[in-house]
């Protein structure tokens, strides 16, 4: 197919398919539209994700590779593990989404810049209240130390983003959410782009087709009703 970026209306939540994404800037499929419940919805289900800095049109991409995490080769370093028994930290979902959004944001802003803006927070808190956007916070005596937030709507957890304010608690995070997908057998992480912090935790990359069929798969996976009540983890490190 030829290589074009689609000018997506307000109105039709519809994208094109993701073959038709250009290889350069790698992935970008479609701008303008929105960021209605319906359209991100839609657009997660088709492999799709908004990224976009403030004052740029809303950009969707499908890029060409996709960064995962297969749930059975997470790397659980030995400094991680005895980071967790030092802390001994307690893990709660959904208790501080707001919170965990604005930390991560706040982080980049402070460090590099954020995609993060007040467009992208306002939809990710109504797909909160709408029930598919999830955090994973980490306490330590109490204090938000650590955590991250992404889209689940099948089984497949979409990672948007993760924060630390002490070492380790960003992937202290993502180690509850693996062993969380494991006890409930979902499928996989998707972390959308590699970078050398998720290749340490053992990312990899697989090529659109594959992620997109696998994520079709994942598509027939219930979500069980108590995977993402507001509730501590329990001994989710064992």
């Amino acid at each position: 197919m030829t290589q074009q970026i689609t000018h997506l209306s307000d109105n039709n939540t519809q994208f094109p398919p993701c073959d038709l994404a250009l290889t350069n800037p790698d992935g970008l499929l479609a701008v303008g539209g929105c960021l209605s419940l319906a359209r991100l919805s839609k657009a997660y289900h088709c492999g799709i994700f908004p990224w976009f800095n403030e004052r740029e049109p809303i950009m969707w991409w499908a890029p060409s590779e996709r960064g995962i995490v297969e749930l059975d080769e997470f790397h659980v370093s030995k400094s991680l593990k005895k980071a967790m028994r030092r802390m001994q930290p307690t893990v709660t979902i959904n208790t501080a989404f707001t919170h965990v959004i604005n930390a991560c944001r706040t982080q980049r802003i402070n460090s590099e810049g954020t995609w993060i803006n007040t467009q992208m927070l306002d939809a990710y808190y109504a797909a909160h209240k709408a029930g598919f956007a999830h955090s994973i916070e980490v306490w330590h005596e109490e204090q938000l130390i650590g955590g991250l937030y992404g889209i689940m709507q099948s089984g497949i957890f979409c990672g948007e983003s993760m924060f630390f304010k002490q070492p380790n608690a960003s992937k202290l995070a993502m180690w509850a959410l693996v062993n969380w997908l494991k006890k409930h057998q979902a499928h996989f992480i998707d972390c959308q782009l590699e970078n050398p912090y998720l290749t340490s935790l053992g990312a990899k990359v697989i090529p659109r087709e594959e992620f997109l069929t696998r994520l079709s798969r994942a598509n027939d996976f219930d979500i069980p009703a108590n995977m993402w009540l507001a509730q501590t983890l329990e001994n989710i490190y064992d």
